[in-house]
């Protein structure tokens, strides 16, 4: 059994990461980052997961960041959400070098608690160029075992235990832990109900689909 901060966000991905490292018997610090984005609504879910799972939760308040984030839809007022399911739909929902910020300030707590290590919930479609590339997860690790050294865990590492699912094989493994999906957040938009429109929500819907799992997710649209 190793301590593990799990940063959770408070949706599918994230919140199934830590029921799965539950499962395995690991003891989980829960961490969740409030960067300024526009569906912070979702921090009530990361909440909520680490209650059931009786993990200790912190909330990172950085919504300061969100006035150098400009651009994109998460986290500038000024553009909107888009509402549509093509190949080319993540752009406007991307965030440049957010991932570095979220990963600092689990691995600060990482230092504060002892944990041996953090876990992020990257995912097989999530892999790019940038921030969630294997590339970026390895350099990342490297650099915090030296920021660290000294006074974290000797071990200390970064786990993306997800890194080889799709969404779809996400949700059968979810099904299995008995995630309750209706506590989970995956709208960009942060309204009262998932939307059904955003490039988020219908991923959510194809991947529930395609695992042939009932979605009980309430969408607006």
């Amino acid at each position: 059994m190793s301590k593990i901060v799990a940063v959770v966000s408070g949706g599918i991905d994230s919140v199934t990461m830590a029921y799965h490292l539950k499962a395995q018997g690991h003891s989980l610090h829960v961490v969740a980052i409030d960067y300024g984005q526009r569906h912070r609504k979702e921090l009530e879910f990361a909440r909520l997961a680490a209650g059931r799972l009786g993990a200790p939760y912190e909330e990172v308040d950085l919504t300061g960041a969100r006035s150098v984030f400009r651009g994109s839809s998460l986290t500038d007022s000024a553009v909107d959400v888009p509402s549509d399911r093509g190949p080319a739909r993540g752009g406007p929902n991307i965030v440049p070098n957010r991932n570095a910020l979220l990963l600092s300030a689990a691995f600060a707590l990482a230092v504060v608690v002892k944990a041996e290590a953090v876990a992020f919930g990257v995912m097989a479609d999530d892999v790019g160029p940038s921030d969630t590339s294997v590339e970026f997860m390895r350099s990342f690790i490297a650099m915090e075992r030296v920021a660290t050294r000294g006074h974290a865990h000797p071990d200390l590492d970064l786990i993306t235990p997800l890194i080889e699912l799709h969404k779809s094989e996400l949700i059968a493994m979810g099904h299995k832990l008995d995630v309750p999906w209706t506590q989970t957040w995956t709208c960009f938009r942060g309204e009262d109900l998932h939307c059904g429109r955003c490039a988020a929500c219908w991923e959510r819907r194809e991947a529930f689909t395609a695992a042939g799992v009932e979605d009980p997710t309430v969408y607006a649209r």
